[in-house]
């Protein structure tokens, strides 16, 4: 189908696409026009990555807007929020504007209302709909990316939740799902009453392999010698044998530590292909990734890169990963070794994928287990990219025949597994009934049920009276927490009464009987925690902690807190940290909120223990250690840390609304504890960091030469300041924020006695008792997604 015969679209979308190369639509593409894709009917695309997805989603969203409607699309992670809206961003060019959202979980972002194409995550739609964004109502399209990702236990159901209301708010909304090629398409379609675009079919060649000795078998029964030298590793000679065709290499690991060491050795391969315009090239990437972070995670980083080969995990920071997929993009980096984050949608096509560690520990297993087939499909799926490309590879690796056998009846063979709901999960239910009933869509235990039965687990589950058990736990809870109301009597407890996360564990589930009648209301502190986004038992929680607080919290007592709640991943303890932190519990036990488990109750000490750890690095933060020994001393990366501190910071403001709406004594203490991890600062620098322009080490160094508020910057020596902050137009800027009637450093000199006093201290050492060898992945944070 020629891009000529599209109608319905907006006047000059044709002409952009031809503007872009786009001639003829692929197979899918013209297969979900057939299916009405350009007039509004529900469609499921399960088609391979690389298969133009994306353009359906295009065609279905500038439709929708052609015929006066709004458009939503929804993606897993915030680096596809950001790479969708600037590819959609070019069809300002016709008039179609594209906002994102994807942060700040307790607006209705009502400036949305004037875009055409909204691009967000689906945690931030979710947040949208419960505080009430008037604009949801105006939806005519929602498209929900990477929708087999229902699937995740930590993050579909949110998905799968959202897609129901938004069609219980607007019933004729068109439904666009696009997924990678999954063993139950046909029942995803069921559920969104829509029609099933189910293919194989590929732009370019993706041949499926494993390699074993010296050689590379294919599934199509050809194979290719790529012999393997000395000691040498596999993965080295097969992105060695790519890189001298000018194609790229990914290399998939199962660990952090992995990918570093994979990312040095493959850089001595790569470093041997480059051009000398491109060691320059590099070498210039490299300071920008030093410059980004002075961490020991960013110097291997930059190490690695200068030779053309990179690393790409959670711990990186939003910016080193960006800076690493765009030059792996532009073919300056010739290889990546990733962990499977890299594989979760964001665009790094590459010649040849090696999917080098096919098993990963799982805690459930007890050991190593092998990945599921649609996680490795993805990973493989990432092989060949149209117009660069003439062929995509994918090769898993085996250390003998049998292995090699195994992995093509397990892997190459095999179709991937049937996506399942997780929404009946307690955790899920707790957050999405409440919100549920918050929000209006349910009002009744009877409405309530309806409404789940809308969902895919209604759809697909087979366990009579599964979902109604689990909802009637949820509700008991909720009541029992004062987060609703039943049958509009107030049958809640006072505050005191809040159920803890380790109380919780010694619950029975026997909640009373439910009539199916029941009028349901959210309470005031139920519509708070609602709208601020928060797991139930997080509230419950923090509210406890306040309520049994004798006096005033202590900033480590609310780190530690806040690290107890279900919405932060904690640090977990590391071989021997136990007896340290079990140390450290006794010296401060005083300080910590709430009523700790018994050191004999050995599983939830321990998890006591690691909300102790992870509140202690967040302590560090906020008295102002250096961001490369606090990433030393706990053995995360720089993406650690500032999601950890991030995460603290939403939990804290989260904390001081919770602290204003049950009328604590300790909400200054809560703001304050806030404010100085999110600047990383003393108290006595929370006034400083308010001037634009004025970050943890600036204003310590201001301090430290006898300017210690705003105030001061308005009246002080400008020979005194230049010498503190160095650049005239540093110096300039921040006086002006700071409202300097004055602010021009023409003519100034530093005054040097005064930066000499200021320097002298900066490096000083501090006490590093935690540190340890080890790694883990699971270090990842909520600010990845």
């Amino acid at each position: 189908m020629n891009v000529e015969e599209l109608s319905g679209l907006p006047p000059g979308a044709v002409s952009h696409f031809r503007e872009e190369g786009i001639e003829e639509l692929y197979p899918p593409q013209a297969a979900a026009v057939d299916a009405g894709a350009l007039e509004g009917d529900n469609l499921v695309a399960a088609v391979p990555t690389a298969s133009g997805k994306t353009m359906i989603a295009a065609l279905s969203m500038l439709s929708a807007v052609n015929r006066g409607g709004k458009a939503l699309y929804i993606v897993p992670l915030r680096a596809l929020a950001s790479e969708k809206k600037a590819e959609f961003e070019a069809y300002e060019a016709f008039g179609v504007t594209t906002g994102v959202a994807t942060g700040n979980y307790e607006s209705n972002s009502e400036w949305l209302a004037t875009k055409d194409i909204v691009v967000a995550t689906s945690e931030k739609v979710d947040s949208l709909v419960r505080n009430g964004a008037d604009w949801l109502s105006d939806l005519t399209c929602v498209v929900s990316d990477e929708v087999h990702l229902i699937d995740d236990r930590n993050r579909g159901p949110t998905l799968e939740v959202t897609l129901a209301k938004l069609r219980k708010l607007n019933p004729g909304i068109q439904q666009v799902a696009l997924s990678a090629t999954v063993g139950n398409a046909d029942e995803i379609a069921d559920w969104l009453d829509a029609e099933l675009i189910d293919t194989d079919w590929r732009p370019i060649d993706l041949q499926m392999g494993v390699h074993y000795g010296n050689a590379l078998n294919f599934d199509d029964g050809s194979t290719r010698e790529i012999p393997v030298e000395g000691s040498e590793k596999q993965e080295a000679a097969l992105v060695r044998d790519i890189l001298q065709e000018e194609g790229s290499s990914l290399v998939f690991v199962n660990s952090r530590r992995n990918a570093e060491a994979a990312a040095r050795r493959l850089g001595q391969v790569s470093s041997e292909e480059l051009t000398d315009e491109e060691r320059a090239d590099l070498a210039e990437l490299a300071e920008q990734i030093r410059d980004d972070s002075d961490t020991e995670t960013s110097a291997d980083l930059a190490e690695s890169v200068e030779r053309g080969s990179a690393f790409h995990h959670a711990g990186l920071s939003s910016t080193q990963r960006s800076l690493v997929e765009d030059a792996f993009r532009d073919r300056l980096l010739k290889v990546i070794s990733a962990t499977p984050t890299l594989a979760a949608g964001v665009n790094t096509p590459a010649r040849r994928v090696v999917v080098r560690d096919w098993r990963r520990f799982d805690p459930s297993a007890g050991g190593m287990a092998p990945l599921d087939v649609l996680e490795v499909h993805q990973m493989m799926g990432r092989a060949g990219r149209p117009g660069l490309d003439p062929y995509g590879e994918a090769v898993l690796l085996a250390k003998s025949h049998d292995e090699s056998q195994e992995l093509f009846d397990r892997y190459i063979w095999a179709d991937p597994e049937a996506v399942r709901s997780k929404l009946a999960a307690e955790p899920a239910l707790r957050t999405h009934v409440l919100a549920t009933i918050a929000s209006g869509f349910a009002r009744t235990r009877e409405g309530l049920l309806e409404f789940l039965e809308a969902t895919l687990y209604a759809s697909q589950s087979s366990e009579a009276g599964r979902l109604e058990a689990v909802t009637d736990n949820v509700l008991d809870y909720l009541e029992r927490n004062d987060f609703i109301e039943r049958d509009g009597g107030g049958g809640g407890s006072d505050v005191g009464g809040f159920t803890s996360a380790a109380d919780l564990a010694d619950n029975d589930g026997n909640g009373r009987s439910s009539g199916p009648d029941e009028d349901l209301e959210a309470t005031s502190l139920g519509h708070t925690v609602s709208r601020l986004y928060l797991d139930p038992m997080s509230a419950a929680e923090i509210v406890h902690g306040l309520e049994r607080a004798d006096e005033r919290p202590t900033a480590l007592g609310l780190y530690q807190l806040i690290s107890r709640t279900p919405d932060m991943y904690e640090l977990y303890l590391r071989s021997g940290e136990d007896k340290t932190f079990g140390e450290l519990f006794y010296e401060r036990e005083r300080e910590l909120l709430g009523d700790p488990p018994s050191e004999f109750e050995d599983e939830r000490f321990e998890d006591w223990l690691a909300a102790l750890k992870t509140g202690k690095l967040l302590e560090d933060w906020a008295e102002e250690d250096d961001e490369e020994r606090i990433t030393e001393r706990y053995k995360i990366g720089p993406g650690d840390l500032r999601g950890k501190v991030d995460t603290a910071e939403w939990l804290l403001g989260a904390a001081e609304s919770l602290a204003r709406e049950t009328g604590s004594e300790w909400t200054v203490a809560v703001r304050e504890a806030r404010a100085r991890v999110e600047h990383g600062v003393g108290e006595e620098l929370l006034e400083l960091v308010s001037v634009g322009g004025v970050g943890r080490k600036r204003a310590r160094r201001l301090h430290d030469a006898g300017i210690e508020e705003p105030a001061d910057l308005r009246s002080a020596e400008k020979g005194v300041i230049l010498s503190v902050l160095k650049g005239e137009k540093t110096a300039e800027n921040i006086l002006e924020n700071a409202g300097r009637e004055d602010p021009s450093m023409d003519g100034v000199e530093p005054d040097k006695s005064s930066a000499a006093s200021t320097s002298s201290g900066e490096d000083a050492e501090r006490t590093d008792d935690t540190a340890t060898d080890e790694d883990d992945e699971n270090q990842a944070s909520l600010g990845d997604f």
